[in-house]
């Protein structure tokens, strides 16, 4: 595999974008150094290289990607993963607001916490979250499946359209148009097989404990 260390200590945001951009080209792996939570890491990058972001990132790491494989080995800021249509952002610690906003694909996940509305108008592709979640969980979720081990504050799955919201923990309420079933055989064994895949270990019993929140409609909500 051929590595490039890219040092961002002195580098402003587009200046590391740039240098990100240019390098996943000839290499397989970039290893971003003292990250300084920088924005926009790796906006609109479509290469299929792998990036170790070693520290924490700011607003809107991976943004818009499609194909590439993000590592952030501590925490994020708001909109991780916005928008992404392929690939894999990975964050180790927690995120803030927004993580997965309106993903068409491939898969966020956060091992920690997470801030208000997570998942917000996502289209497809998975979101994982090892932790908490805060307000408005899947707000106006239109698609993909969006999986929460810890709790849930007020108005999950608000004006759910598509989608699901697997919740282990607490559900403390939920929004307009939101429901919750119970899991299926088939529902816990797709749990188990992503949650496997990305290193989380609970037991059989907890997957049978999971809810599932779809939309209690199937017309579409007008604002």
């Amino acid at each position: 595999m051929r590595k490039y260390v890219i040092d961002a200590k002195n580098m402003e945001e587009k200046e590391l974008n740039r240098s990100i951009k240019e390098h996943a080209i000839n290499y397989d792996k970039l290893i971003i150094k003292n990250p300084q939570s920088n924005h926009n890491i790796a906006a609109g990058l479509t290469e299929e290289v792998e990036i170790e972001i070693d520290g924490s990132a700011g607003y809107f790491v991976g943004t818009m990607i499609d194909g590439p494989k993000i590592h952030v080995k501590s925490n994020a800021g708001w909109f991780a993963g916005d928008n992404m249509t392929r690939g894999e952002l990975i964050i180790e610690g927690g995120a803030g607001d927004g993580a997965g906003q309106g993903i068409y694909g491939g898969t966020v996940v956060v091992k920690g916490d997470t801030g208000s509305r997570t998942g917000e108008i996502m289209k497809g592709g998975t979101v994982i979250i090892g932790g908490n979640s805060g307000f408005m969980t899947g707000l106006l979720m239109m698609g993909g499946r969006l999986i929460i081990l810890g709790n849930v504050t007020d108005d999950a799955g608000e004006s759910i359209m598509r989608g699901t919201i697997y919740v282990l923990g607490e559900i403390k309420s939920l929004g307009k148009n939101a429901k919750v079933e119970q899991t299926t055989l088939e529902d816990q064994k797709e749990l188990k097989k992503i949650l496997t895949k990305y290193g989380f270990k609970i037991t059989d019993i907890d997957y049978t404990n999971f809810k599932k929140i779809t939309n209690e409609s199937n017309q579409n909500l007008m604002w």
